[in-house]
């Protein structure tokens, strides 16, 4: 893992006091030693966001009311932030990314990318203009074994790829928890503020980001069941979808939040013609390999049968428990090494050019939006942008 021996001076949008995956950014961002947090808009007023700001260790001066003020303010200061993280609820991932990368600052974003494809394009062409860096933190993709996979794909240890099924599911909104005053439920369940898909975007992105990312593939169609299985519910909370890819592979996608007996069920088997691979995200450090005619054979991270790019997202020895935290490490030190080399005018490591990007996101809102059209239209084929 980098040790860059210096800080890349950091924003945050969001994630005061009650945000969950706030702080998981700011672990995510100290592991490695890359970051420093010094500035923040935490929360919609500056009352509010200076009630977050001590804990955080964010002087008053540097703690804002609003994104357009941090980004104005920020830009302006010889010691201004490098690179901001935006862990706001999906309706503010466009407008705040938009300020901050035409302020000419770097953008870490929380996933989904935009809650609609035409601020998904519109971002795209800002990220474009703008020069920086914009990293989707598709957090999964920096787990070692799933990195494992995707080279084991890429060098064409399973062959032609034939079939794909991923899943996730939780059961944490089996119950209309988004009445009961928990945060992360109401916000999610709220279209407004979510977008058009529930759990589609929620976690169905996170999988179909999985798939792609290991097999290289891109969905050329989908067939989409969406359903709203708690009373009451405005966006769905189970999803089942058929894939086609293109080049001939088919597969399946199913999502859940209403699945009694699942914590954090990410699961991914990928079947060509010499092999198969399956990785489970709550056994995250082996992966099955069971190549046509042999044994299966388990690899596990850090030891025998995982490669550089297992190796490249591993920080302690095999056998010590090693996940969540450290995938998100992972992808938040891959932005690192693309931002300095941004500043410095020189090509990133290989290694860094793994972080999911703004089209990779773009990927993500196409999957939502499709799959809401095709599930509305009674489960019929929609195709997927080239």
């Amino acid at each position: 893992m980098p040790v860059s021996g210096r800080r890349l001076r950091l924003g945050m949008v969001g994630g005061g006091q009650g945000a969950f995956i706030g702080a998981v950014h700011r672990y995510a961002a100290r592991l490695d030693d890359c970051y420093e947090l010094v500035a923040g808009a935490f929360a919609s007023t500056r009352e509010r966001s200076l009630a977050s700001a001590p804990a955080l260790g964010v002087p008053e001066d540097r703690t804002y009311g609003s994104f357009a003020e941090m980004a104005a303010a920020e830009a302006a200061r010889a010691d201004g932030i490098q690179v901001v993280s935006i862990v706001t609820p999906n309706h503010l991932h466009y407008p705040a990314a938009k300020a901050f990368l035409e302020a000419g600052i770097h953008v870490i974003c929380d996933k989904p990318l935009t809650t609609g494809l035409a601020d998904a394009n519109a971002l795209a062409n800002v990220v474009d203009q703008s020069g920086r860096v914009f990293v989707l933190t598709h957090n999964y993709t920096g787990y070692p074994m799933v990195r494992q996979a995707r080279a084991m794909v890429e060098a064409g240890e399973l062959g032609r790829i034939r079939t794909v099924q991923v899943e996730y599911a939780q059961d944490w909104l089996t119950t209309r928890l988004e009445t009961e005053g928990q945060k992360q439920a109401e916000w999610r369940s709220d279209p407004v503020r979510s977008g058009p898909g529930g759990c589609i975007a929620d976690i169905g992105t996170h999988a179909h980001n999985l798939a792609r990312f290991v097999t290289g593939l891109e969905v050329e169609a989908l067939c989409a069941d969406l359903a709203r299985f708690v009373e009451g519910r405005v966006l769905d909370d189970n999803v089942q979808v058929l894939l086609r890819f293109r080049g001939g592979a088919r597969g399946a996608l199913w999502a859940s939040q209403v699945a009694p007996g699942n914590e954090n069920a990410l699961r991914l088997r990928v079947y060509g013609e010499k092999g198969g691979l399956a990785w489970s995200q709550e056994n995250p450090n082996h992966l099955r390999f069971a190549p046509y005619g042999d044994a299966p054979r388990s690899i596990t991270r850090g030891g025998p049968g995982a490669g550089p790019a297992a190796a490249h997202a591993t920080r302690i020895p095999a056998g010590h428990p090693e996940g969540y935290l450290e995938g998100f490490a992972t992808i938040y030190g891959d932005a690192a090494e693309l931002i300095w080399a941004s500043i410095e005018g020189r090509e990133p490591e290989a290694r860094a050019r793994l972080a999911p990007t703004v089209r990779d996101g773009m990927r993500g809102v196409e999957l939502i939006e499709a799959a809401v059209a095709s599930s509305a239209a009674g489960a019929v084929w929609v195709d997927l942008p080239p």
